[in-house]
């Protein structure tokens, strides 16, 4: 019994921590958190981001808010529950494969002022994620849901398939809590669930359940193959990378089917 209990403590605390780590929500802070293995809970912390947007578009749809400016919020919401994390890592990326010296790419990525190309990729990524919200009218809560699990579960496996190249930087630890293909399938397997759940509460909506299952796969693998191939290798800014445009890349190709 005491065993279980440990367990189910570090699995609390564990996503307690990788709440903190990856949100700016107003949690309490809780002493002696470990924070080296918050990136095997990601997946979980992208669905209970999709929790909350769900419950504020709802919200929003019952003040009879307008739907573009209903989306826009959405969006600004989204992005300020990750304190712009991801879309910072999407920035300094797109500043990194700017430059076309491949040796400096790195250095670029480090500094801290944003570029010109790194401001055009946030806006491309803020206008897409508005836009295709507002072209999606079915099955929105599973959706957001899913786009939130899917971008993740991308990082994951980013993290794991995929060299660091910095040893030194931040996200370094990640690389080393990542360290089997094992830690892929509680979020996968999870994923899948929540899709089958959609689907028997919703048969008519099957396409968009198996269109975000195939998409969600699909895209986290191609994100970060694409940044490996550009980089050889990722670090902790084509993580958010990763999670930013596969994000944004579903969301845009769902709206064919709402």
């Amino acid at each position: 019994m005491k065993t279980v209990w440990q367990w189910w403590y570090k699995l609390v605390a564990g996503l307690y921590a990788s709440l903190c780590f990856y949100t700016s929500l107003p949690l309490p802070y809780l002493p002696h958190l470990d924070f080296q293995f918050v990136s095997r809970f990601a997946p979980f912390v992208g669905l209970l981001i999709g929790l909350i947007l769900i419950t504020t578009d709802n919200l929003l749809a019952l003040l009879n808010v307008s739907n573009l400016t209903r989306n826009a919020l959405v969006v600004m919401i989204w992005l300020g529950i990750t304190g712009g994390l991801h879309l910072d890592g999407a920035m300094d990326t797109a500043d990194g494969l700017a430059v076309t010296n491949p040796e400096r790419r790195l250095e670029v990525m480090a500094d801290s002022a944003t570029g010109a190309f790194g401001a055009m990729v946030a806006i491309a990524i803020l206008l897409l994620k508005t836009f295709s919200l507002s072209e999606i009218s079915e099955s929105r809560g599973f959706i957001l849901m899913a786009v939130c699990g899917w971008g993740r579960w991308g990082q994951v496996l980013a993290i794991w398939r995929y060299p660091y190249l910095k040893p030194a930087g931040k996200g370094a630890f990640h690389k080393q809590a990542i360290d089997s293909a094992g830690w892929l399938w509680p979020g996968v397997l999870v994923l899948i669930l929540i899709s089958i759940i959609h689907y028997v509460l919703n048969p008519t909506s099957h396409r968009i359940s198996f269109a975000t299952l195939v998409m969600g796969i699909a895209i986290a693998f191609i994100t970060g193959a694409w940044f490996n191939y550009k980089l050889q290798g990722h670090t902790g800014d084509t993580y958010g990378a990763v999670v930013e445009w596969t994000e944004t890349l579903m969301l845009c190709g769902l709206t064919t089917l709402t």
